[in-house]
């Protein structure tokens, strides 16, 4: 069997800030190694570096020095327009403020990034369809007319999930994907990307909930701009009771990915 592929490694990770005549460290040498299939939660209080890692993994933001690989590519040095292809394929985003066109259904939501994909040469028809396969894996097949603000804070996130596996990434990058959504959607938004990774995909979650990160396999813990603890999961959630609620969305799930 072969082992499984590194899909994120950063060396000496450094990021510096000027605030006026002094320089303030965000990132402070950070080694970090994330493999294929690989769920990861990263956490830390505000100010420890977590979001700057997060912009830095999401080709948000350069860092000062050091070097990125994602799935084998230096990104360390890439100029705006190539961080931005970078982005576009490789990269699917979930954040917590969902991010979806206001006046736009959730198909054509679905289907923003294959629009900036110089590389997709498919038809519309295709697209189209690309776009109702996803919405299906998150459960929202019946949903696809449905402007924003006809659907749910949780319906909106699975949109913004289903957008960000169109281009299927080889990164799902999700920052705090349950902030703004009660118990129960959030159990449901946990319950969809816990059945993705169970299916291979690499996740990354930023969150500052304990129990959100316990459902991942390992927590990477931020503090002043180094990686102060990154263990594994000893008792990693099985949140089949919470995850209820869920259950319709993720037999959908399943069958869609079978």
């Amino acid at each position: 069997m072969m082992a499984p592929k590194t899909i994120i490694q950063t060396k000496d990770l450094r990021k510096i800030y000027q605030m006026g005549q002094m320089q303030v460290a965000a990132l402070n040498g950070v080694d970090l190694e994330i493999k294929q299939g690989e769920f990861i939660a990263i956490m830390g209080p505000s100010g420890s570096g977590k979001s700057t890692m997060m912009n830095i993994l999401g080709c948000l933001d350069r860092p000062s020095s050091g070097k990125y690989f994602l799935a084998q590519e230096d990104v360390s040095e890439m100029d705006k327009v190539e961080l931005a292809a970078i982005r576009n394929r490789r990269i699917g985003f979930v954040f917590q403020s969902y991010n979806l066109l206001s006046r736009t259904s959730a198909l054509d939501n679905v289907m923003i990034p294959l629009i900036y994909d110089r590389e997709n040469n498919h038809s519309e028809e295709a697209n189209q369809a690309r776009a109702i396969e996803m919405l299906n894996i998150v459960g929202l097949g019946d949903r696809i007319g449905h402007m924003p603000n006809e659907l749910s804070g949780g319906q909106q996130q699975r949109v913004a999930i289903a957008r960000a596996l169109i281009n299927d990434p080889v990164l799902l990058l999700a920052d705090e994907p349950t902030g703004n959504l009660d118990s129960r959607s959030g159990a449901e938004i946990m319950d969809i990307l816990v059945d993705l990774h169970e299916r291979g995909r690499t996740v990354v979650i930023v969150t500052h909930e304990e129990y959100i990160a316990e459902h991942a396999e390992r927590i990477v813990r931020f503090l002043d701009g180094k990686i102060v603890n990154n263990d594994r999961v000893k008792n990693r959630r099985n949140n089949r009771a919470a995850r209820k609620p869920a259950e319709n969305a993720k037999s959908k799930t399943r069958k869609a990915l079978s």
